[in-house]
């Protein structure tokens, strides 16, 4: 009992984080939305956790933002206090992800001290606060590509650092899930199913990392055309033809319109399959929630684009996404059963085996 009380401790502190990972990409993507991202021109873990405090910080923190291509090429126009309305966005998404650091490392060194996480345990719990690191690596390097050139950062760069955002999140979701597991079941009939529509997801989402890196949301505001083409002109006016796929924004927006309707569709396939199966109060719960979730999205998606990307939309169709992969996560594991049951010829042959040994 002691132990189960023990994973239930490590567990809500994974799911803590779990939460403050959900609102860093929700505010990252408020920060992106806003034109905030490259407000900040330099990167200090450290000296940088403290705002500018005085007129003469500020007005030196601005003069450094005006070396860079966003001001010179866009924001030319910019006082030090309009500076200071983008400059807030992006300090807090830095200053959460300081915040993550700290909320991960310090209940962690006090778990191991109290014995609730063991010696063997400790290699996973430490990928996840070098994931975390690296993540912050890569914010950065995101952020440089927009300070060379084009006040503009890779969609590359940002797409990879989304990405990298959801694979830190499902493998501290997985983990707490597993630790609040209690009893032994078999796989589920539909986990391999279930597997396909989380890939899916994961795609569209991806899909949608480029959208956002191009600002394609804000060309063809019109649905289920685009304009008035089915598919948009110059859909391959880049060379090499790949290339559309991830620099052409008329292409980028058509796949993900194709990618979030396949979804959509094959979630409602799924819930419908899954329905007919036998199902836990758990699983029936979660399968339902997929498709509610599903449908709030292409909702949003949709008002997204024909109002032309208002912030307040676009960043929750970016939560929601978030939310439906969770949900994805959840049934995966639910589904995957933590024991192999027996080939009924494998009990037989076992049990003859055993009488046999009996009669001897």
């Amino acid at each position: 009992m002691q132990d189960v009380e023990k994973n239930k401790a490590v567990a809500k502190w994974l799911l803590t984080c779990c939460a403050l990972v959900f609102a860093m990409v929700v505010l990252g993507g408020v920060t992106r939305l806003t034109g905030s991202g490259l407000s900040m021109v330099d990167w200090r873990p450290v000296t940088g956790v403290l705002p500018p405090l005085s007129a003469q910080e500020w007005q030196l923190t601005f003069e450094a933002y005006q070396q860079s291509p966003e001001f010179q090429k866009k924001n030319s126009h910019m006082g030090v206090d309009e500076f200071k309305s983008i400059f807030w966005l992006e300090y807090l998404h830095r200053l959460l992800g300081r915040t993550i650091g700290i909320v991960f490392l310090l209940p962690f060194a006090w778990f191991v001290w109290r014995g609730y996480i063991r010696g063997r345990e400790w290699p996973k719990y430490a990928l996840m606060f070098v994931l975390g690191g690296l993540q912050g690596l890569l914010g950065w390097y995101m952020v440089q590509s927009g300070l060379v050139d084009r006040p503009e950062v890779s969609q590359y760069r940002l797409t990879a650092h989304l990405f990298a955002a959801f694979l830190i999140y499902a493998y501290m979701l997985w983990v707490a899930l597993t630790l609040l597991e209690r009893d032994e079941k078999p796989r589920h009939a539909g986990y391999g199913r279930t597997v396909a529509v989380t890939a899916l997801i994961s795609v569209t989402i991806v899909s949608g990392g480029f959208v956002a890196g191009l600002k394609a949301g804000k060309m063809f505001n019109t649905f289920p055309m685009m304009g008035d083409y089915w598919l948009p002109p110059g859909m391959f006016a880049l060379e090499p033809a790949w290339r559309n796929f991830f620099d052409n924004g008329a292409t980028v927006q058509f796949d993900h319109r194709v990618l979030a309707i396949t979804t959509f569709v094959v979630i409602v396939l799924y819930w419908w399959s899954m329905r007919k199966s036998t199902l836990s109060a758990g699983l029936r719960r979660g399968v339902n929630a997929l498709l509610h979730t599903a449908v709030l999205q292409v909702a949003l998606g949709i008002s997204t684009l024909l109002l032309v990307v208002p912030i307040v939309l676009a960043a929750a169709h970016q939560a929601v996404a978030m939310l439906l992969f969770t949900v994805a996560l959840y049934l995966c594991h639910r589904t995957r059963g933590n024991v192999r049951p027996l080939v009924p010829q494998q009990v037989d042959s076992n049990t003859s085996e055993r009488s046999t040994a009996t009669m001897a």
